[in-house]
């Protein structure tokens, strides 16, 4: 990371949490971002298809509204995953919503989908141009048929992603995460491949169901079986956790999900899970706590083709994703490997 992108990550961790982000996605849009440099060979890869430089990736949540995956896809990392969006806008839960946890490395947000809807972000990526951009998309918090809010978001934004994301994991909207049960989860799968297998064919790109951390073993099995006999490509492993580990920082106590270092493990424990039930039937990404080059290897041994991150981006800045590359490189060398996919589940 460079002097300016250094001393410009610790300006804005004086401020409201919310404000630097609202400041950094300003700057980003005014050209202020870094500059990845060329990637090295070795972590090239595909993931459900789509070939990428390298395999980190920027979560959701960052890029609400799909307005800086330019600047993001510039400073190195090898695709952005833009969202949540919802087919209206909402303002979400109310301020203070977005909290540091600096001595744990940690966040805690509830946020509540704040986004500006689905028709701004269609317009942002019809002009999208080159470089892998997801789409993630969710439910309006009032909405009385928030399964048919994600057959919206897909059509709207049919032919204009490189993947779709279906966010059923936010702990910050009430009841989402039911739908992460058989039953619902079934009626949602069912009803998005209905409605997917009747839109135009050249617009069909990988489809992901992202998921909480917070599951047993069964219900990692029944969502893998889910997921698999309704044609998904994959499943994203994990959103933030509702558990509170041992905390130590001042606001460890506020309500909402917990993402950063606490949750490096647990993520990568159900990861691992899903990757033994799954039995390579589907494409494995890994989120959840990745801040070094060594935690996204271990992502990827424990079976996901690629990684995602965005906490880690609040203590280091956007400098952060070529070190880890660096050090991903590192130890997929050392430890013999000559690609990332040669790696994957090698635990």
């Amino acid at each position: 990371m460079s002097t300016v992108h250094g001393l410009a990550t610790r300006a804005l961790r004086i401020l409201d949490p919310e404000d630097a982000h609202g400041l950094a996605i300003r700057a980003l849009k005014a050209g202020l971002g870094p500059t990845g440099g060329a990637d090295d060979p070795i972590l090239a890869t595909t993931m459900a298809g789509l070939v990428l430089p390298n395999p980190v990736g920027l979560a959701a949540g960052f890029d609400k509204d799909a307005e800086v995956f330019h600047p993001m896809l510039r400073a190195g990392f090898g695709f952005v995953e833009c969202g949540t969006a919802t087919p209206l806008p909402q303002a979400g839960n109310p301020r203070p919503r977005l909290f540091r946890l600096m001595q744990d490395r940690a966040v805690i947000n509830r946020m509540g989908f704040n986004n500006r809807g689905l028709e701004p972000f269609a317009a942002r990526l019809a002009r999208r141009g080159p470089g892998l951009v997801g789409a993630n998309i969710g439910a309006n918090k009032d909405a009385e048929d928030r399964i048919g809010d994600y057959v919206t978001g897909l059509r709207r934004l049919w032919g204009l992603a490189s993947y779709f994301t279906l966010n059923i994991s936010s702990p910050n909207t009430p009841g989402l995460r039911a739908l992460q049960t058989r039953a619902a989860l079934e009626e949602l799968l069912g009803r998005v491949a209905e409605a997917r297998d009747v839109l135009p064919p050249e617009g069909r790109v990988p489809m992901f169901l992202k998921v909480a951390p917070d599951l047993e073993e069964g219900e990692v099995q029944a969502i893998t079986e889910a997921v698999a006999a309704n044609g998904l490509s994959g499943i994203i492993v994990s959103n933030t956790t509702v558990a509170r580990p041992e905390l130590i920082s001042a606001h460890r106590g506020e309500a909402g999900g917990l993402s950063g270092a606490p949750l490096t493990n647990l993520s990568t424990r159900v990861l691992s899970s899903f990757a033994a039930a799954s039995g390579g039937r589907l494409t494995l990404i890994g989120a959840g706590g990745v801040g070094s080059g060594a935690e996204a290897y271990a992502k990827i041994r424990a079976g996901a083709s690629a990684v995602q991150l965005y906490s880690a981006l609040v203590f280091e800045g956007p400098g952060l994703v070529g070190r880890i590359k660096r050090e991903l490189a590192q130890c997929l060398r050392a430890d013999g490997f000559t690609t990332v996919a040669a790696a994957v589940g090698a635990t």
